[in-house]
């Protein structure tokens, strides 16, 4: 079996610069999404770079049968990750009441019961290889959000999730980080109905910058990489100030902003 690493949710935004920075580095790639047309798009790109072109597998990690597609399909192609990169996920923005509630529990598939059987399936591989396991989190994963509770929830699963496995395998040679990114614009924003200016603007990152400082601390053996210096702070207020505070804050935020 080829070793590769294994991006998804490659298509666009973070994932499509991840999948960037891990062909300039020289890794072999297979990346995958739902859409195909944008896969491949990538994928000629690099190609045309000079650099090996990453092997495309469409498939929809929400789907309950998703992961199991994709794992199938890197089988059948004699593939097997060395290191996973988990990157597709999605947000909403309302107050949990308000949502949908399928969409809601489609955000949890995929968010955390997706991310989390690709970060458990290929185990053996990744120890057997010394390679790793790159969550993308947020610092929504640090601060319950009124406005956004189910994404916050879900992105503090991720976290948690990444620490307590990075401690597990860190003695087998194994990375496990948690990137952090805050904002970035992205696609992501439409889906989750953000509108421009939600959050401050301090908070941005290009999705090229978190790539590369995502992928540099991954490398490094970090166990959280949040990229820029005010993200950082986000991710420490928690343990700064009180939780009742916190939620205060956040709470006072959602009800200022959803009036604007």
């Amino acid at each position: 079996m080829q070793p590769v690493c294994l991006i998804t949710g490659a298509s666009v935004g973070i994932g499509a610069a991840l999948t960037r920075v891990f062909a300039a580095h020289g890794h072999a790639l297979v990346i995958s999404a739902r859409r195909a047309a944008q896969l491949d798009a990538l994928a000629d790109e690099i190609a045309a770079a000079g650099l090996a072109r990453p092997q495309v597998i469409v498939a929809d990690l929400g789907a309950p049968d998703g992961p199991l597609q994709l794992a199938q399909a890197m089988q059948a192609a004699g593939l097997e990750p060395s290191i996973v990169v988990n990157n597709a996920g999605f947000g909403l923005l309302g107050e949990a009441a308000n949502l949908d509630r399928a969409q809601q529990l489609a955000m949890i598939d995929l968010n955390i019961r997706a991310l989390t059987e690709l970060s458990l399936r290929w185990l053996d591989s990744v120890k057997r290889h010394r390679g790793g396991i790159l969550n993308v989190a947020s610092i929504a994963g640090f601060l319950p959000a009124p406005g956004m509770a189910v994404y916050h929830a879900s992105k503090a699963y991720v976290v948690s999730f990444s620490e307590a496995l990075h401690a597990e395998l860190k003695a087998d040679g194994v990375r496990v980080c948690a990137l952090c990114p805050g904002p970035v614009a992205t696609e992501f924003f439409q889906r989750a109905g953000l509108p421009q200016g939600y959050f401050p603007s301090y908070l941005y990152r290009s999705a090229e910058r978190v790539a590369r400082q995502g992928y540099e601390g991954f490398m490094a053996g970090h166990r959280v990489v949040a990229p820029g210096g005010p993200n950082r702070i986000m991710t420490l207020l928690p343990r700064l100030l009180p939780r009742r505070l916190m939620l205060a804050i956040m709470q006072r935020r959602w009800q200022r902003k959803r009036w604007t």
